[in-house]
């Protein structure tokens, strides 16, 4: 079993998710008392949200990448970075490590093409959605992406923000995420990508309308299948 390295803390939530999940598989696939090689670098996720406001991503992007950089002097034989959004300066952390960083894009997209889903909806922050960072990923791979109109796309973004970030589930909210999800399937969505790893938190596959692809349990997948080849 080779080491994971966690670039967590964006937020503590959903990081506390991966944590589980891949010592959960770990012990699903070796049995026994296994379970995961992991270092976790656990960042303050106010200071990055107040780079992510300021659209100082560069800053944002250095101060990971230092971080990515401690990852791997410990022993981390790749990286995952535990948050969709901040895959916005995936390049300068990539580029400061010699080891693998597993993109939560890339995994998404496989299990979309394996199970033939070809047009998704996407929700996730604002940058997630709006920006190119992700979407290009998905649409390289010859995926169509459709995401929310306003003022859908301000509901998602400040929910994730206002409540799951702080651990906050509120069933008024829940509501309003899955109508979301049916205006998605509406427009031709086949399925939906939630692309903010605090969102399963509030949809999974028993609630929503249509098909889920997780990207938090997706990108845990991904790194399991790397760590125990």
């Amino acid at each position: 079993m080779r080491t994971l390295g966690l670039l967590g803390g964006m937020s503590w939530e959903s990081t506390a998710i991966y944590y589980q999940h891949l010592n959960r598989g770990v012990r699903e696939r070796l049995g026994g008392l296994h379970s995961a090689r992991l270092l976790l670098a656990s960042v303050d996720f106010a200071d990055i949200e107040a780079m992510q406001s300021a659209d100082r991503w560069d800053d944002a992007g250095s101060h990971l990448a230092a971080w990515a950089r401690s990852l791997q002097a410990g022993g981390a034989e790749a990286l995952l970075l535990c948050t969709n959004t901040m895959h916005r300066v995936i390049a300068p952390i990539a580029d400061a490590v010699t080891v693998p960083v597993l993109h939560i894009a890339d995994a998404t997209a496989d299990a979309l093409l394996a199970d033939h889903v070809h047009t998704v909806g996407l929700l996730g922050t604002r940058y997630t959605m709006e920006q190119d960072f992700y979407t290009s990923v998905l649409r390289d791979r010859g995926l169509k992406v459709l995401t929310p109109s306003e003022p859908a796309r301000t509901t998602v973004h400040d929910t994730i923000y206002d409540e799951l970030c702080l651990g906050v589930v509120r069933e008024e909210s829940r509501r309003a995420f899955l109508a979301v999800v049916e205006d998605l399937r509406t427009a031709g969505a086949q399925a939906v990508i939630l692309g903010c790893t605090e969102i399963g938190m509030l949809l999974d596959a028993g609630n929503c309308p249509l098909p889920v692809y997780d990207t938090t349990l997706l990108h845990v997948k991904a790194a399991l299948d790397w760590a125990l080849a």
